[in-house]
């Protein structure tokens, strides 16, 4: 499944001119010690070495659905709301998950895209849960693997005891066909559904829903009609298998197939799926919640997919499409973003497809898709600003980084590039303040050799690392040796007792937990052995915060609140649990956050200023009440997730 780490052809944010780009070019070649105009700041808390683990597209509800904390501690999740019962069976207040069909398209009068249609109908039945996945083992790759003496070869990022999920979980179902391994498959409520069962074990390959911008702004369904003092953002979450079986992953320009139906985008109904914590499912990432600190407020920070979060997770920000010579420019035609539905078709985007639309220009409310989101933003009773610059293409999809693992241009490789960007990170500032980091990719020295990922066993996923879109860190080799290493060096580090002060860790496709080309026990086994390992040294678990997280929920459904912050975001809940000494407890954070929460404890723990003036840092933490511990009232906030920790009593 490399469609989701390269993309191939199909069958004031910094202004930056040609001068900025010579400079920073030039910043890029120094010596490490050339790059610091401070000594190193001392942290401000016990924390000296923070670890974010980013894996990939799942919801909070969709993996802690059924999850029950210790006493004293609350909850928002499927169980604790009602909708469903610790057995994954409807609850009393199963019809809160209900969802809908709508009509947006020549059928309802409009030829524009709404991000809420008015026309709807509850579904009586979902559409089919369909299967995604690899069908049987594979000889040499992708996973899952023939013999487990070939997939050890090709996969060393997994716990003792993980080894055995490399040759097990295929489906035994064309993708696309009806699932028959999920119960009730052909005959699902209207709500939720539990995805584990008889016939499909936890550990199992399954279907991937659709997780682009557009399409999550529809399966949100947020308007200021439905706003209530508890729900400020009047995001209902209920049109999540419409668009599935509507649009999908999207039309690339081409018309609507013959002969559409609901089960034409092969996906049916796979967002209502989760896990049930409470017969067994997720038992690492459970216990870890029972023993550390799990929040139930923390979100994607964009509508959409991978490449656009670990974006934000890395500028804060949106980077947008740029000319040679630096500066903004307008991209491709068919590389831009137009949602509106396409002739007597209900809700066929005109151009979206995973090689073709990906940009928007957000700042001009003329441009396809933009008013539907901008006027909701603005009608709310605290208006959002959408922070676009007019004129500015930014990205909101996943496109190939302008770089290749060995510094060569992506675009030589492939036109859905983005152009190389000397915009701002974290990394800038870590650097400028003397704070070393490092990008640890799995498969990252593979793929320096591969940058087409050819080889079955690189499965380096390219879209996900943030600083391989910048000039600064990819321009030279030195820089590139500097920042961006293999997770074979993260563990050597880890034992040396040589880990940098900011470690950002990728797993490989093969333990991501990406819905149908990975699985969520990998993802475990992958988590582990890096938790165990730094245990496992006293001296460095005596001060590190190792922050676990998802880049998105895949298109999930989620049931919890979601804080509009600008154009970009925020999206669904994602799971966080935060292991360190720290944060022990069993304690469930409410506080408000998403990925950019990681960058202000970053800055706040080493006293480093905000990227840049219009960065998503400069944000305020949230002011929550406790009749309403989820919804901030000082809206667009995130916190800082200082509060996830116990330093005083250490």
């Amino acid at each position: 499944m490399k469609s989701k780490r390269k993309v191939n052809a199909p069958n004031g944010t910094l202004k930056c001119g040609a001068m900025m780009m010579i400079a920073l070019q030039v910043f890029a070649g120094l010596p490490k010690s050339a790059y610091a105009q401070t000594s190193a700041p001392a942290a401000t808390t016990p924390i000296k070495h923070v670890i974010v683990i980013i894996g990939e597209n799942r919801t909070f509800d969709h993996v802690f659905a059924t999850y029950t904390p210790k006493n004293g501690e609350t909850i928002s999740n499927l169980l604790s709301k009602g909708i469903v019962k610790a057995n994954g069976k409807p609850g009393p207040n199963y019809s809160l998950s209900a969802q809908f069909s709508a009509v947006d398209g020549t059928a309802a009068g409009t030829s524009t895209y709404e991000i809420s249609p008015q026309s709807k109908s509850i579904y009586s039945t979902l559409p089919p849960a369909l299967a995604g996945g690899p069908e049987a083992p594979t000889v040499a790759g992708p996973a899952p693997f023939t013999t487990l003496k070939v997939g050890q070869l090709a996969d060393q990022g997994l716990a003792k005891d993980y080894d055995q999920f490399l040759v097990t979980g295929a489906t035994g179902i064309a993708a696309g066909k009806v699932d028959t391994r999920v119960t009730n498959a052909t005959n699902l409520r209207e709500g939720v559904y539990q995805l584990s069962g008889p016939k499909m074990p936890y550990d199992a390959y399954t279907q991937s829903p659709v997780h682009r911008f557009f399409q999550m702004w529809q399966q949100t369904d947020c308007s200021v009609d439905y706003v209530t003092q508890e729900n400020a953002s009047g995001c209902l979450n209920d049109l999540f298998p419409w668009v599935e079986t509507s649009v999908g992953t999207g039309s690339n320009g081409a018309k609507l197939p013959a002969s559409f139906n609901n089960t034409t985008t092969g996906e049916g109904s796979a967002s209502m799926g989760f896990y049930n914590m409470a017969q067994g499912d997720a038992p690492y990432l459970k216990e870890l919640a029972d023993k550390y600190t799990i929040s139930d407020n923390f979100h994607q920070s964009v509508m959409g997919g991978t490449g656009a979060n670990h974006i934000m997770f890395g500028f804060a920000d949106s980077i947008f499409y740029t000319s040679a010579k630096g500066v903004a420019a307008a991209p491709p035609t068919n590389q831009i973003e137009n949602p509106n539905p396409q002739a007597s078709t209900n809700d066929f985007y005109d151009q979206d497809g995973y090689g073709g639309g990906s940009y928007v220009n957000c700042g001009d409310i003329a441009q396809p898709g933009v008013p539907a989101v901008t006027n909701y933003l603005q009608s709310l009773k605290r208006p959002v600003k959408p922070n676009c610059v007019k004129g500015d293409y930014y990205l909101v999809n996943n496109y190939n980084p302008g770089y290749a693992g060995d510094g060569s241009l992506y675009s030589t490789l492939s036109p859905f590039t983005i152009p190389p960007t000397s915009q701002k990170s974290i990394g800038d500032d870590l650097v400028a303040h003397n704070v070393p980091f490092k990008y640890f990719g799995e498969d990252w020295d593979l793929y320096v050799t591969d940058p087409t990922e050819s080889n079955t066993f690189d499965e380096y996923c390219n879209i996900c690392n943030p600083f391989q879109y910048q000039t600064q860190f990819m321009g030279t080799q030195a820089a590139r040796e500097t920042y961006m290493a293999d997770t074979t060096e993260l563990y050597e580090d880890i034992d040396t007792g040589n880990l940098p002060p900011v470690s950002v860790v990728k797993p490989s496709g093969f333990n991501d937990g990406h819905p149908a080309s990975s699985k969520l026990d990998l993802f475990e086994g992958f988590v582990k052995k890096i938790v165990d390992q730094v245990k496992a040294n006293p001296a460095l678990w005596n001060d590190t915060a190792i922050f676990i997280t998802e880049d998105e929920g895949g298109g999930y459904y989620d049931s919890g609140y979601i804080q509009p912050v600008d154009f970009f975001g925020d999206g669904t809940r994602i799971p966080l649990i935060v292991v360190s000494k720290y944060s022990t407890g069993g304690h469930v954070s409410h506080e408000y956050g998403d990925h950019v929460s990681l960058i202000k404890f970053i800055e706040k723990n080493w006293g480093l200023p905000t990227i840049t003036t219009r960065s998503r840092d400069n944000l305020p933490n949230p002011i929550q009440k406790e009749s309403n511990p989820y919804v901030p009232t000082n809206s667009p906030a995130i916190g800082d997730l200082t509060g996830d920790f116990q330093f005083s009593s250490k």
